[in-house]
């Protein structure tokens, strides 16, 4: 039986794609974006997280844990990540909520089990369900079985991509996506490898094939101060995008920082801990530049 580690299954989603949507997140991603706002997603394996806020100090969890990975301090558990055997033992005991498993195998039935359950709010919305991660491709198969069994029930489906993939795996998928979310954080080579850890030419390239099959393309970029957000950066993407076979349409996500207490919770480090969101004329004067290239651009 085909199984894939999900962290979360979203219904009555509004934000990734047209109508109502059931959102599924895979997890692991090849990509270690330095803003990444689902640091959770970037581990293909299982992990816990600790959010102290929700921690009454009860204790149980250290009760459970039959393999010494927990230590207690005034502020509440601690956790030795290389003792944690992810049994899940001290989450099941944790009522408040604050331990949590993130990410848990499960089998394509259950996933579309999930997924039918809302095809009547799909139905009355014109929505559907979107893949999101992480990077979903990095499950290929599971993921590639997930759109083919949404095709075959005639439900609209979503792929909310980074591009890093094989050009065969972007072929494959693409008949069976109704839509792509394509995210693009840079086209400058050198600072893509420095703050996602890998080279874009990649996702340049799946880009480039995608728009010559004339997919339905829906480009995503975040507006990142000090990262994408000069001029010279907003000079590369607008040339790229407009230069393609077929210019998509680009929405801009202005960065936030509320994904900081996810690391903390996962013990990760944050890098952009002290960077700021940018302003709405930040991101106006981003779209205005977009624009001038001859792209619909949306904020």
């Amino acid at each position: 039986m085909l199984n894939g580690i999900v962290f979360d299954i979203k219904r009555y989603s509004i934000n990734d794609g047209p109508g109502i949507r059931t959102t599924i997140f895979l997890k692991g991603c090849p990509l270690h974006c330095w803003w990444c706002h689902n640091p959770e997603s970037q581990d293909p394996k299982p992990q816990i997280i600790f959010r102290p806020k929700r921690c009454d100090l009860c204790q149980a969890c250290l009760e459970a844990c039959s393999h010494s990975a927990l230590s207690w301090s005034p502020n509440g558990p601690l956790t030795d990540r290389e003792a944690c055997k992810l049994c899940g033992d001290c989450t099941r005991v944790c009522f408040p909520e604050a331990r949590q498993l993130v990410g848990k195998p499960m089998s394509l039935v259950e996933v579309m089990a999930a997924i039918e359950r809302d095809v009547p709010f799909f139905d009355e919305s014109s929505g559907g369900v979107t893949l999101s991660g992480g990077e979903p491709l990095f499950q290929k198969e599971f993921c590639l079985a997930l759109l083919k069994a949404c095709k075959k029930l005639d439900i609209h489906t979503v792929l909310d991509t980074c591009g890093f993939a094989s050009l065969l795996t972007i072929a494959q998928a693409a008949p069976l996506v109704d839509l792509f979310l394509y995210d693009l954080k840079l086209v400058d080579h050198a600072k893509h490898l420095c703050y996602t850890g890998l080279s874009n030419e990649r996702i340049l390239a799946n880009l480039q094939a995608l728009s010559t099959l004339e997919a339905n393309l829906l480009v995503r970029i975040p507006v990142i101060p000090g990262v994408n957000d000069d001029s010279d950066e907003i000079q590369r993407i607008g040339e790229f995008l407009s230069a393609l076979p077929v210019r998509p349409p680009v929405e801009l996500l202005a960065y936030h920082n509320i994904a900081s207490a996810k690391y903390s919770g996962l013990d990760m480090e944050y890098a952009l801990s002290s960077l700021q969101p940018p302003s709405f004329e930040q991101v106006q004067m981003y779209a205005d530049r977009l624009r001038s290239f001859g792209l619909a651009v949306k904020v």
